[in-house]
């Protein structure tokens, strides 16, 4: 899948970008059709200059749709770990949505002569 990562207001390390880059790989063992991706990293300031937050923000495209999620942590790394739960439970579930749309849906059976029975199906689109 190919990322586009920003550090907004500072300089991310090498070593964070290819943890990311990692972890969101995974994603495709549960839908391989992601497209591709960004990724946002944020310091969130507040009143206590020592203590700052880090957000992560990932949006997936994928055919027909895109996914997002915010998260945020003490560090960059466990705000990663709690969007790629998220992300997980997103794309499963958007799969699982993608393949029952597809699959016919049985709106009828008429039995005929000699006991064949032709069954109308009809698919959602």
């Amino acid at each position: 899948m190919r990322l586009q990562m920003q550090a907004i207001h500072f300089d991310a390390d090498p070593k964070l970008l290819s943890f990311i880059q990692q972890k969101l790989d995974k994603l495709d063992t549960f839908y391989d059709r992601i497209t591709s991706g960004e990724v946002f990293l944020k310091l969130d300031k507040s009143d206590n200059a020592k203590l700052q937050t880090k957000l992560l923000e990932v949006k997936l495209y994928v055919p027909g749709g895109t996914m997002f999620v915010r998260e945020q942590g003490t560090t960059f790394e466990e705000a990663t770990d709690l969007a790629i739960d998220t992300l997980k439970m997103q794309v499963i579930k958007f799969k699982d949505k993608r393949n029952n749309a597809r699959a016919p849906k049985i709106i009828e059976g008429v039995a005929l002569e000699d006991g064949v029975t032709v069954i109308a199906e009809e698919t959602e689109e």
